[in-house]
């Protein structure tokens, strides 16, 4: 019975690793580049290139300029995002999106994204880069910032700022099962390789009582800040159909976002905002207004101008395929 119980559990953990599997990137050509300025390199860095799914991964950027790179969930890749970049664009903001294998260990995909920037650095002449996560993605980013790593940043001339989106850094509640001592007694170990077809080899990562949710480490001096966004996601629906909610936006709870460690730590700052899980980064129902506003009060997305918030309407409604709310 136990042994049953305990596959019917790890089952579960794919929905704790939810994407926005409907918003399929339509158009595979190069982003609008907005109010953006000429690019004037043109790189090949392993995970990083342009935020659309085109086979194409140059990134071609501006190199007097900031960037923001753009780091999915599960189930998801750079076309994902490509809207978001294009929000960041119409603002003057260029960016780029780090690609992984969402079954990898989480360790080594942040090692992975602390390549790319290292490389990324190298080649900029601003060294600003802000590092945007979304749920599982927010792990990974803080993971690759953090200084009490032996693969730690090694660019000194970086200058880092942290923004993390819905990442349950206190564990998945459905991946309990995966590190409880107790479910490995009676199952005779089988749990683990269970939790490893179920989630591959960050299963033992993502439960609660893993090194790195225990242990999450400090921030590098590089980074500036830490803009720590946390979504109440109860009773929130990705989609619904004649008045009845068909699919929830509830994937993880407060509890499983909350941290004592990271959200006391220093230069973090914590904003809880009462959005879905997918909703909060934008989906076909309503675009990222939440999320936007709570970037630009952060200094993180640049104001926008009195005189195009009508053109932003305008665009979020294309993008997104639905009128933006008020904020």
């Amino acid at each position: 019975m136990m042994r049953n119980a305990a596959a019917i559990g790890v089952a579960t953990l794919l929905a704790g690793c939810s994407g926005p599997s409907w918003f399929v990137e339509k158009d595979r050509s190069d982003l609008d580049r907005g109010t953006l300025p000429t690019p004037d390199i043109a790189l090949q860095i392993p995970g990083l290139g342009p935020c659309t799914d085109n086979p194409d991964r140059t990134l071609r950027l501006d190199s007097r300029q900031p960037v923001a790179v753009l780091v999915h969930g599960c189930y998801g890749s750079s076309g994902l995002f490509r809207s978001l970049a294009q929000v960041l664009a119409f603002h003057g903001q260029q960016s780029a999106c780090f690609t992984y294998d969402d079954r990898d260990s989480m360790v080594k995909s942040s090692r992975e994204l602390i390549t790319a920037l290292d490389a990324l650095g190298a080649r900029m002449e601003n060294k600003s880069i802000t590092v945007i996560g979304h749920s599982q993605g927010a792990l990974i980013s803080r993971k690759a910032l953090v200084a009490d790593r032996p693969d730690a940043i090694a660019n000194r001339d970086l200058q880092l700022r942290l923004v993390t989106v819905s990442g349950p850094f206190s564990g998945i509640a459905s991946a309990s099962q995966c590190g409880d001592p107790v479910t490995y007694k009676y199952t005779l170990g089988l749990i683990g390789p269970l939790c490893r077809i179920a989630t591959g080899d960050k299963w033992n990562e993502i439960t609660y009582t893993s090194d790195f949710i225990l242990k999450p480490g400090r921030l590098h001096p590089q980074v500036r800040d830490h803009l720590k966004v946390v979504t109440d996601e109860r009773g929130t629906c990705r989609r619904a159909e004649g008045g009845t909610c068909l699919e929830s936006d509830d994937v993880f709870s407060l509890a499983e976002q909350r941290h004592p460690v990271v959200d006391t730590a220093p230069r973090t700052r914590v904003e809880e905002v009462k959005a879905g899980h997918v909703e909060i980064v934008g989906d076909k129902r309503a675009a990222p207004v939440k999320l936007i506003g709570v970037l630009q009060a952060n200094g993180i997305l640049n104001a926008t101008a009195p005189h195009r918030v009508a053109a932003l309407d305008v665009l979020l409604a294309r993008l997104y395929g639905a009128p933006a709310p008020p904020p």
